[in-house]
């Protein structure tokens, strides 16, 4: 499971011009399974995706498709985790 940090490198207005491809970007990953979770982070400097059922290689690939990484809008940190405790409702989540 993998916690991808989006730091805003531009400014709200070049990030704004993006938006919409950048959510078109997050739909298509959550429709591939490989996203559970993305959203702003408060205040507005970047955001959260958890991603999971892929491993750090085809991650880094799909991260490059993304509209915020590919106009160089963002800068992004992928941090690998084991889930070791986590609440029920997530289990689908977790590989054993």
């Amino acid at each position: 499971m993998f916690l991808i940090h989006v730091h805003y490198k531009k400014s709200l207005d070049e990030v704004d011009k993006h938006i919409a491809d950048h959510s078109d970007f997050l739909d298509r990953q959550y429709a591939n399974k490989k996203f559970i979770l993305s959203g702003r982070i408060n205040p507005r400097t970047g955001g959260i995706i958890m991603a999971y059922n892929c491993d750090r290689n085809e991650l880094e690939k799909i991260v490059a498709q993304d509209p915020f990484y590919v106009h160089q809008i963002a800068e992004y940190e992928i941090i690998e985790f084991t889930p070791t405790k986590y609440d029920e409702a997530l289990k689908a989540f977790v590989k054993q």
